[in-house]
């Protein structure tokens, strides 16, 4: 499997997670999966899929405040980068809140139905109100509003029921109404200077006891934004875990390297494979608590291309949910989540305990996914020519089907210069995703090559290149507050400068060149075919990242070539190229020097 790190991933009680049939028993054919049976972090490791959960004190508010709206994400509200909320008068928001449509068996059961493993919740979120009957601090649900009640005990007992793991997403550095939390009051209720040691002796660490020894079996606890806490009280918090969740994972989040596996950053899937384990977290529309304009919601395909995405570079996904100020889930929400889940019981192999894909990378039509000596080709965009290209695979293909649920076609197929090219019917089976299952003979091998869709084209991101004279960064930004976009890009160019790429090329002739880069003024590129064809082109850059067309590149015979991208006037100290695409000009041809399958 992925990934080993914990050494603790062993045997269900209800049989090997390794088992031929896992992909039923991770779905509905066989005996649920009861979550309390699970090894540490197996339905982490295996399970791929999980259900994040913003909701607070400040989802009543909806990005609303004094008449305004503020832009970005829900939860922080209060804080002086949004609405600049006084400590008083964001604690009087309790007293009108009354989420009187929690369903916690419905949201439970939503989270099933949508395929998900796992639900965390935000038990405590920078702002400090806690969503459950705490001891430690009045502020909470129970104590401070007309509602008193625990929905966190009742999200407990659905998940128990239901057969899906549990865990907590709680604050532990920030907290903005407590005195002595990082970016918190600095006086106490007595005008006394307040210290991190107040804050976290008399509410951070009791209630992370608390949330450890009252709700039962945990999965995990999603510690957030350390920022600059010492290790000492890190290693405390996840000492309480450890005492009273031995089974419990610890989120990379902690801070120190003290927790069980890395999270990338906020709505970041990644483009290449990502050794270890490790975690994606994202949201169905922008932001993650609930505000009343917040309608960009991700489409049911949307939802699996980023999810399978992350299951074939290595990790897994957990996807957000905002229920409003009454403690309903957003009806469009429920439909996204509700029709991917389709498809997920349809194809639970794809998904559910499976490895890397060992491109390394996606595919201009899809993804794969493995398990053992399978590969899943999760078919996004279907072919119009009726042929998939599969390049570089190097392992002898033992058959091909194309899967309709249960039922299943073989499908024929050739191959020409290493390429494995399969013949698919005209129309797709599926509205969303199709798959194509490849049983190989042996463990999968393939070139480190990136194929040249003859169909398509391939579009290669620059954190695949060699770079010599460059560097690859990481560039992350808020398109609003709150919603972060990453990529990698090639930069601080130096004259001479190169980034490289061994391509492998079906369709001989000539390929539509464009580059995707930001920079200022005009810019000159260049583009080679190493020891071959050269061009260069000057565009004007953009402040964001756009596509620029430059001109035509010729490979005279199909196979492997390096191509190389240069940034070589203008002010190319601005320059950060984020990926080339290449597009044949001419559609595949049939030759007699294919190798027939079927």
């Amino acid at each position: 499997m992925k990934n080993m790190v914990l050494g603790l991933l062993g045997t269900l009680l209800v049989g090997s997670v390794y088992a031929e049939n896992m992909d039923e028993m991770w779905g509905e054919t066989t005996v649920k999966l009861r979550a309390e049976n699970a090894e540490r972090g197996e339905l982490f490791d295996e399970g791929n899929y999980a259900m994040f959960i913003h909701w607070g004190l400040y989802s009543q508010l909806a990005n609303q405040y004094e008449g305004k709206t503020y832009y970005g994400i829900g939860e922080w509200i209060m804080n002086p980068r949004v609405a600049d909320i006084p400590v008083e008068e964001y604690r009087s928001q309790a007293g009108t809140f009354n989420p009187t449509e929690f369903d916690a068996k419905a949201i439970a059961q939503l989270a099933k139905d949508a395929g998900m493993k796992y639900i965390v919740i935000t038990a405590k979120h920078h702002e400090g109100f806690a969503m459950y009957d705490s001891k430690a601090c009045d502020f909470n649900i129970v104590d401070s509003t007309p509602w008193k009640k625990d929905p966190m005990k009742e999200l407990a007992a659905a998940c128990r029921e239901a057969g899906l793991g549990f865990g907590f997403y709680y604050s532990h550095s920030q907290d903005w109404t407590f005195p002595g939390g990082r970016n918190g009051p600095e006086l106490d209720e007595n005008g006394n200077p307040a210290s991190f040691d107040d804050y976290f002796y008399k509410k951070c660490l009791p209630q992370v006891e608390e949330l450890c020894t009252e709700y039962g079996p945990i999965e995990l606890i999603w510690f957030d934004t350390p920022g600059g806490m010492e290790k000492k009280y890190v290693q405390q918090l996840v000492d309480v875990v450890r005492k009273n969740q031995p089974k419990a994972l610890v989120s990379g989040r902690a801070g120190h390297n003290l927790g069980d596996y890395q999270t990338l950053g906020d709505m970041e899937v990644p483009h290449k494979n990502v050794k270890g384990m490790w975690e994606s977290v994202d949201t169905t529309n922008d932001s993650w608590a609930y505000a009343w304009y917040d309608q960009n919601w991700k489409t049911p395909k949307e939802i699996l291309h980023r999810l399978i995405a992350c299951v074939g570079r290595g990790g897994t996904y957990m996807l957000n949910i905002g229920p409003d100020g009454k403690g309903a889930v957003p009806e469009r929400a429920v439909r996204s989540l509700s029709e991917a889940g389709e498809w997920i019981h349809r194809y639970p192999q794809v998904v559910y305990g499976t490895d890397a894909s060992p491109w390394g990378h996606a595919m201009p039509w899809g993804d794969v996914t493995v398990k053992g000596t399978r590969l899943f080709l999760s078919v996004f965009d279907w072919p119009e020519s009726g042929k998939l290209f599969l390049p570089g695979l190097e392992t002898e293909i033992k058959s091909v089907r194309l899967l309709n649920g249960s039922a299943s076609q073989a499908v024929a197929y050739t191959v020409s210069n290493g390429w494995n090219i399969f013949e698919l019917p005209p129309r797709a089976p599926e509205k969303l995703v199709s798959v194509v299952e490849v049983e190989l003979a042996d463990a999968p091998e393939v070139g480190s090559a990136f194929g040249i869709d003859p169909n398509e084209g391939t579009e290669i991101f620059a954190d695949f290149a060699e770079v010599d004279g460059a560097e690859i960064v990481k560039d992350r930004w808020m398109e609003k507050f709150g919603e972060w976009i990453c990529v990698y890009p090639a930069t601080t160019w130096q004259p001479g400068g190169k980034a490289v790429w061994e391509v492998d090329v079906l369709v001989p002739g000539d390929y539509d060149v464009s580059l995707t880069y930001t920079g200022e003024g005009r810019l000159v590129w260049g583009v080679d075919v190493i020891g071959g064809e050269h061009i260069q082109n000057q565009q004007n850059a953009s402040h964001n990242y756009q596509e620029f067309p430059m001109g035509w590149l010729n490979f005279p015979t199909p196979g492997k070539y390096k191509v190389a991208v240069s940034c070589l006037e203008g002010n190319i100290e601005t320059a950060e190229l984020k990926s080339i695409r290449l597009i044949p000009l001419e559609k595949f041809e049939s030759t007699p020097q294919q190798t027939a399958r079927n």
